[in-house]
């Protein structure tokens, strides 16, 4: 059902030819880039929190961690992540295959910073053996994101 809510979503934007199927379990960021053969970098991550205002997915690149300072800034809250049990619920899809598309309705959509620095990321597509590779101008059209954020450190620091 998740797959086939997140196709719907992208079928509005003639991108649904890009979901591949692995063979292999692509439910985390490490799982996603060896079964799709590429650098973990190129895997966004969909990132589910709670604010007082509701729930929100921030999408980065796959090696950024949040910085809890940029986040308190950025959403004038702690950062404090769904639970894995409750984000079907809340969002619309299961861990590992949380993405911006087909989410339900209220679920704010936001962009990291860091996505900037790809030309195309491959994201999950509502399973944890999904993906969709797409263009950063392809991926901000199609997440109908809210604004771009900059609450990550750089995988360095």
């Amino acid at each position: 059902m998740s797959l086939e809510k997140a196709k719907n979503h992208l079928v509005k934007f003639g991108l649904e030819d890009r979901i591949r199927v692995a063979k292999e379990s692509t439910a985390t960021v490490a799982l996603a880039a060896k079964a799709f053969g590429c650098e973990e970098k190129k895997i966004a991550k969909t990132l589910s929190f709670m604010l007082p205002s509701g729930p929100i997915l921030v999408l980065t690149v796959g090696d950024a961690r949040i910085d809890n300072a940029k986040f308190k800034h950025a959403f004038a809250a702690k950062a404090k992540m769904i639970k894995p049990e409750e984000c079907e619920k809340i969002i619309g899809h299961a861990p590992g295959g949380v993405c911006p598309f087909g989410i339900n309705d209220g679920v704010k959509v936001y962009l990291g910073e860091s996505l900037k620095s790809m030309d195309s990321v491959l994201l999950a597509c509502g399973t944890s053996d999904t993906g969709v590779e797409l263009t950063i101008p392809e991926l901000e059209k199609a997440s109908c994101s809210a604004g771009w954020v900059d609450i990550t450190k750089t995988p360095s620091s």
